[in-house]
């Protein structure tokens, strides 16, 4: 498995030269997480990854037609969403605020990688992730982290901008 670090060092360049800005077109679901929380991310091609909750995360509930769920640590979801409106039982309705660089993982990532199907990776959660050719790989501001985001989910969310 690559870790978080090598796939930094190998796609900061590329999301340099390739990648695109992109901003989160639909509003989310959240509520605070209960702590101990095990939370299976599941998107169209199947399970995605799995993480566990700890003290303060969000539960992020996406309006696709997977409606796939995620952790989010409570300073990336504050810098993330505003809130629009409350749906009662915890639930609120958020509004994504921020631009982040998004990139069509390619054929020739995985040649670089030495690698036929698809490149498993380690998660910012430390899970592991998967990518695929088509689908798109995530970097948000700070360039800290990233992550997959399953082609089909990625073309309900996201907009260029």
């Amino acid at each position: 498995m690559i870790t978080q670090q090598k796939m930094l060092d190998y796609f900061l360049p590329v999301f340099k030269s390739k990648g695109k800005n992109f901003r989160k077109k639909s509003l989310i679901k959240a509520k605070k997480a209960t702590p101990g929380l095990l939370v299976i991310t599941k998107t169209s091609d199947g399970v995605e990854t799995r993480n566990i909750a700890e003290e303060g995360d969000w539960l992020v509930e996406n309006q696709t037609s997977s409606e796939e769920k995620y952790l989010v640590k409570p300073d990336i979801f504050e810098s993330k969403y505003e809130m629009v409106d409350s749906l009662g039982d915890g639930w609120a309705c958020y509004k994504p605020k921020g631009i982040m660089r998004g990139y069509e993982f390619e054929a020739s990532d995985l040649r670089h990688f030495d690698i036929k199907d698809r490149l498993e990776f380690q998660a910012p959660w430390k899970d592991t992730m998967f990518v695929r050719i088509g689908d798109y790989l995530i970097i948000p501001p700070g360039e800290q982290e990233i992550y997959r985001v399953a082609r089909k989910e990625f073309m309900e969310t996201y907009q260029e901008v």
